[in-house]
């Protein structure tokens, strides 16, 4: 009933918000949202707000101005608009007080106390409770204050990592690690699933026990490629202090073939199966566990452009398409050097983050266009 409640104030001031930017008028923001609420509280129409905790409600509309503020914002990397929230897709509600925890008891306003598995101790001051929920049940998570030291790293090594579909991580220093390849091993079960729901009445009991299934199936594969990076990535931000990555612009690699009718695309299904095999890697949420584990540690993540850090010959820095013979051979043909191709991309982006160590500048070509070195000798 409480995430209902936020959702219908979330799509409902969202709905105005859009209503008023179509026809020019100023929006309405977290002031103006909470005086909205009052007048729906105490209107007979929507009295059953009224069951709800009222920072609940004034939460959502936090959060939604929030959302256009991020919106409108030009420093935004990714800006996009609020959407509206439909019912079962993120199910969930934040206290910010009124709450009390003890032991494995939490006390939730209007709610009443309520067991929990507790999964790690709670360090810190309790600043708020989130309650959401998922396939398997609800969750309760505490975002919680508390004084640390500066961190230091224990390490002084430096690594670079080239991300990859056949490796899903090589390390400047020889070390790699397998692509767990989550989706693919359930691939099939969950197209049977898929199959069958498709074949029932919808909306029907057995069509919503089947959804679940299916919802379950996507659970499982999203909790085993995390569990997967966090394992891999904690073991990198422990032994390494600085950590130099690629800045992968995944959307981009991972865009449809298929064109339109006018220009049809070209290899569309070949690039659909790349496609699906770089979205099951997960490159983008092993960056983000690296950046607030090293962030935790003391470390730092650099991330640097990916152009043509597969092509560069590491010894006289020649570079062209050609050196990569292969996908997992590289032999530069100016000056002979030859070496598995993952080993010299991971470091030729190690190379890379120390000149912007060095003098903030990326120590990459900008074209391939270069005579051998033996040439202009």
């Amino acid at each position: 009933q409480f995430s209902g409640c936020t959702r219908f104030v979330w799509n409902k001031m969202l709905a105005m918000n859009l209503y008023r930017l179509e026809h020019k008028q100023a929006l309405l923001w977290y002031p103006e949202m909470a005086f909205w609420l009052t007048l729906w509280k105490s209107s007979d129409e929507y009295a059953f707000l009224r069951d709800c905790h009222s920072q609940v409600l004034q939460q959502s509309m936090m959060q939604l101005d929030r959302a256009f503020k991020d919106g409108f914002d030009k420093g935004q990397p990714n800006k996009l608009m609020p959407r509206f929230k439909r019912r079962g897709g993120k199910d969930s509600f934040r206290y910010p007080q009124g709450f009390k925890v003890a032991g494995e008891r939490v006390y939730l306003p209007k709610i009443g106390t309520l067991r929990f598995r507790k999964s790690r101790e709670i360090e810190g001051k309790v600043k708020n409770i989130t309650v959401s929920r998922q396939v398997d049940g609800w969750y309760v998570s505490m975002q919680t204050e508390q004084e640390v030291p500066t961190p230091v790293h224990p390490s002084s090594g430096m690594v670079g990592i080239d991300l990859g579909v056949a490796i899903f991580a090589q390390l400047s220093d020889g070390t790699s690690y397998k692509p767990l390849h989550s989706f693919r091993r359930i691939e099939q079960k969950l197209a049977r699933a898929q199959r069958k729901l498709s074949r029932q009445v919808k909306f029907s009991s057995n069509w919503r026990k089947q959804q679940q299934r299916i919802t379950r199936i996507h659970q499982k594969i999203t909790r085993c490629r995390h569990d997967y990076l966090h394992k891999i990535s904690h073991e990198i931000s422990e032994n390494q202090a600085v950590i130099v990555v690629e800045d992968l612009q995944v959307s981009n690699m991972s865009r449809s073939a298929r064109g339109d009718a006018e220009h049809p695309g070209k290899h569309v299904k070949a690039k659909s199966g790349l496609n699906k095999a770089i979205l099951d890697q997960g490159w983008s949420e092993f960056r983000r566990q690296l950046e607030y584990k090293q962030a935790w540690r003391g470390g730092l993540v650099i991330a640097v452009p990916p152009h043509y850090t597969s092509q560069q010959c590491p010894q006289c820095r020649y570079t062209t398409r050609d050196n990569r013979r292969s996908q997992a051979v590289f032999k530069c043909v100016a000056c002979g050097y030859a070496k598995n191709a993952d080993v010299v991309a991971a470091s030729n982006i190690l190379a890379a983050g120390h000149a912007v160590l060095a003098c903030g500048e990326v120590g990459l070509p900008n074209s391939v266009k270069q005579e051998p070195l033996a040439a202009v000798a």
